[in-house]
């Protein structure tokens, strides 16, 4: 059975519907208290309590609320739904939005699990401090008529859909440029807003979600700006093919981010922390060994092989391999969500491992520039007319990001939901694998790999352990 698509079709295939899991929410008093990442506590950014209870505004706004019930369309029932994300974590509607936006551009995946830690930590830090400050004003959520959904177990100020809505939205404008801000905006405004045609949030709930997490978003964007991933790059090969990296035959791409393994790190000091030993040298018996390898497993591929290569492979117009567990992730969260700010905090552990993963197999990836197989089965005199199964990347054999990535996600997820420990190791096993079945690496690659993003993965759940999260 191919494990990464038998996961996401049982999961996108479940009918309970939202009413089902929101009636399995639960409040979660103390995440108020758990720790930020780039915030330095869940108090940073102040938050000035609601309007009085039964005072004037009040009165108005929740007049405001039985005024937009009465003129509900079906376009703005629709637009609540959309943001309402209910059954799955409040950020999907941003994660996915992140996910397309990575699939439109050139393949980067070093780039894309920044962008997808940057996204995440940033909407984990807003919900922390927006969970603060629900259970210090304990407001009630508003009670005046038909709600077309239901509002959350926990206090209504500041609304979580609002805030994290204003921190994914401008940190999403940063990290694609190329993307109208503006447009950005008023999807968080119309998520925000939705929450109060819906009739489950008041206006100034809102208003004080949306400002708190612009306020998250600024910091968050301080930080990534200070990360060494624009600074300038004039990294170059060390030698010539065929000992060392060269593109794909008939091409003549530049390899990509070969300077992302000196990128700023969220848990592990540097980059080159867990660098791992050379790879075999081109023309040595082991590496003979490893091309004859590649030419016999290509021959041998059978059709469950060939699904899972395809699955996994993360090519371009794709999320890229962080973004492939992201999605992945997504689908078991749907099934899985025992609390919205437990689903964030899950959504950052993950994405932040990755992200180190990805900073780490650059930094071993540029350390020794290792010729791919197409390259590398060629120029050997293996096969000289040798394909691969998918088409090979722009970058360096050693190590497999892929691997790197699930190693890392495996190990987070296994310490988050341990019932599912085994599969989501065997879903890591068969990301490292598929590399190998679809041509474009070397097993020492995805065995490399994978024991690098392992200890990445124990470094977040050390650092999960004392968040005040828990494990599940």
């Amino acid at each position: 059975m191919v494990v990464g698509l038998g996961l996401v079709a049982s999961a996108c295939g479940d009918d309970g519907g939202g009413a089902a899991q929101a009636a399995k929410a639960t409040a979660e008093p103390s995440a108020g208290t758990w720790k930020t990442w780039v915030l330095s506590s869940p108090t940073e950014i102040p938050v000035p309590p609601p309007p009085a209870r039964g005072s004037a505004q009040e009165k108005a706004e929740d007049q405001e609320i039985k005024d937009l019930a009465a003129k509900r369309t079906p376009e703005v029932k629709d637009i609540v739904r959309k943001w309402a994300a209910e059954g799955s974590p409040v950020s999907t509607p941003w994660v996915t939005m992140n996910l397309d936006f990575v699939a439109a551009r050139e393949k980067d995946p070093p780039l894309s699990s920044r962008g997808y830690a940057l996204m995440s930590v940033a909407v984990y830090d807003a919900m922390v401090a927006t969970w603060h400050y629900k259970y210090q004003y304990n407001r009630k959520a508003p009670d005046v008529g038909e709600r077309l959904v239901e509002p959350g177990p926990d206090p209504s100020y500041p609304s979580e859909h609002a805030a994290i809505a204003g921190a994914a939205a401008r940190v999403l404008a940063y990290l694609f440029p190329e993307r109208p801000a503006l447009r950005l905006d008023e999807a968080a405004d119309q998520a925000a807003d939705s929450r109060v045609q819906a009739g489950v949030n008041r206006r100034s709930d809102v208003e004080a979600g949306l400002d708190l997490g612009h306020r998250v978003a600024e910091t968050v964007i301080a930080y990534a700006e200070a990360d060494g991933s624009a600074a300038p790059c004039t990294k170059k090969v060390p030698g010539r093919a065929p000992r060392y990296w060269a593109p794909p035959p008939g091409s003549v791409a530049n390899p990509v981010q070969p300077c992302a393994g000196e990128w700023t790190t969220w848990v592990m000091t540097a980059g080159d922390q867990f660098r791992p030993g050379p790879p075999p040298v081109f023309g040595s018996p082991e590496f003979l060994a490893q091309a004859r390898e590649a030419v016999a497993v290509k021959n041998a591929l059978t059709d469950e092989q060939r699904k899972a290569a395809t699955f996994w492979a993360g090519g371009q117009g794709t999320p890229l391999p962080a973004g492939v567990w992201m999605n992945v992730l997504l689908a078991y969260l749907r099934n899985e969500l025992p609390s919205e700010p437990k689903a964030e905090r899950t959504l950052a552990l993950a994405a932040v491992a990755m992200s180190d993963a990805g900073v780490a197999a650059w930094d071993a990836k540029y350390a020794y520039w290792d010729p791919r197989p197409e390259n590398g089965v060629r120029d050997s005199g293996v096969d000289r007319n040798w394909a691969p199964f998918i088409d090979t990347p722009f970058f360096p054999s050693y190590i497999s990001g892929h691997a790197t990535y699930s190693g890392a996600a495996a190990e987070v997820l296994s310490y988050l939901f341990p019932k599912d420990s085994a599969d989501f190791h065997a879903k890591a096993q068969e990301a490292s694998d598929s590399r190998l079945w679809g041509g474009i690496h070397w097993r020492a690659d995805n065995e490399t790999g994978m024991a690098v993003g392992k200890r990445i993965g124990q470094l977040v759940v050390e650092r999960a352990k004392t968040d005040g999260g828990g494990n599940g």
